[in-house]
């Protein structure tokens, strides 16, 4: 075979999720003399033109919520069907991850890998039904398993997660070390000089509770007037969040910032990160904030994976406001270090360099 091993990644689309950037760290790291990403997507994405020109290619099918189910499945046959000198097919769908390995099995792709980057499902009751019966076709179509996190493992591939690899959400930790210059200059631009920064990263929908987060935030703002808040990312439930905002009369302490691609700049600005999800795989934000010395107050739903053993990360439970409110000001008081251990999170093997090497013998071996 000529030129580089080409995988296909598929995914919804490419913009700034957790999963996405992970994938993106990986291209830009991996050595793309030999292993090539193209993508299958169903919308654009903001990272479509630095795919384009890192040589990968991007094929686009409707989906399921566009034309509905016969139509979905009929078009991913017909796309592997046509595509079949893929070697390596690595689906990011969490459940819906079932009808792509089966078409992608039907059309004789030899590696068929599902990755889970969750614990749960989005969407309602009938929502979640739907992916549940996508689900089964994950255990008799895939040939590999691979997840950001043990919890995750179990639940996506229930009794297979012991023959499943964890591939970690690694990040690029020069990015993200602290610098006071980087600090001062966002922060300036912000407006936020002489603030208390709570910051949080994701998008806007039931999973990342928000709206607790605006609760907690409110209840701070009577003991900490200097405090504000700054939310990055966008989604379905932000107009609900800015509303909530308003009527809170909170509209001067908190920033809606959007979706950002200087996310390891932000990081510095912040003195706090803030993380009440309901329901996490294990967020690459995470990562990044301790990369960046962020003291992180996160939900004890999330996986305790996610701490760096840098004594940055504390588990709260999101039924008790108070408990956040108190342990914010706790934090807020103390004026901790930002320099975090050189070697921390490669050690714990969150450097994305040990991540894009472990990719890479992984596609190598089985591509053979």
């Amino acid at each position: 075979m000529d030129g580089p091993i080409r995988v296909l990644h598929v995914v919804v689309n490419m913009n700034r999720g957790g999963a996405e950037t992970l994938i993106m760290n990986l291209y830009r790291n991996i050595d793309r003399s030999k292993i090539q990403f193209d993508f299958l997507t169903c919308k654009e994405g903001v990272f479509d033109q630095e795919i384009l020109e890192l040589g990968g290619k991007l094929h686009t099918i409707p989906y399921i919520t566009d034309r509905g189910h016969f139509h979905y499945i009929k078009n991913l046959n017909q796309f592997f069907n046509a595509n079949k000198h893929y070697q390596i097919v690595h689906s990011h769908m969490d459940k819906m991850s079932g009808f792509v390995l089966e078409a992608a099995k039907k059309a004789g792709i030899q590696v068929r890998i599902a990755h889970s980057h969750n614990t749960q499902s989005e969407g309602g009751f009938a929502a979640k039904l739907y992916k549940e019966y996508a689900g089964i076709n994950i255990g008799k179509s895939a040939t590999h398993y691979l997840a950001c996190s043990n919890s995750a493992a179990k639940w996506l591939f229930k009794n297979k997660a012991n023959s499943s690899k964890l591939l970690k959400n690694g990040i690029d930790t020069e990015k993200f070390t602290f610098s006071k210059k980087i600090r001062d200059k966002i922060r300036n631009e912000l407006g936020v000089e002489d603030r208390l920064v709570l910051g949080n990263v994701g998008r806007f929908n039931h999973q990342k509770n928000h709206s607790f987060l605006i609760d907690v935030f409110s209840e701070l703002n009577i003991i900490e007037p200097k405090a504000c808040l700054v939310l990055v990312g966008d989604g379905a439930l932000r107009s609900d969040i800015e509303e909530k905002v308003k009527r809170l009369g909170l509209e001067e302490k908190v920033k809606f910032l959007g979706v950002r691609s200087d996310i390891n700049s932000l990081l510095q600005a912040f003195d706090l990160f803030v993380f009440p999800s309901f329901h996490e795989g294990l967020p690459v934000t995470l990562i990044e904030a301790q990369g960046a010395g962020l003291p992180c107050l996160i939900s004890e739903n999330i996986t305790k994976e996610v701490d760096m053993g840098i004594n940055l990360v504390k588990f709260l439970p999101i039924n008790r406001k108070n408990v956040w409110v108190e342990e914010i000001v706790e934090v807020l008081s103390k004026k901790e270090s930002r320099n975090i251990p050189h070697e921390a999170l490669s050690q714990k093997g969150y450097d994305i360099k040990n991540t894009a090497n472990f990719i890479h013998d992984f596609y190598m071996e089985n591509a053979r």
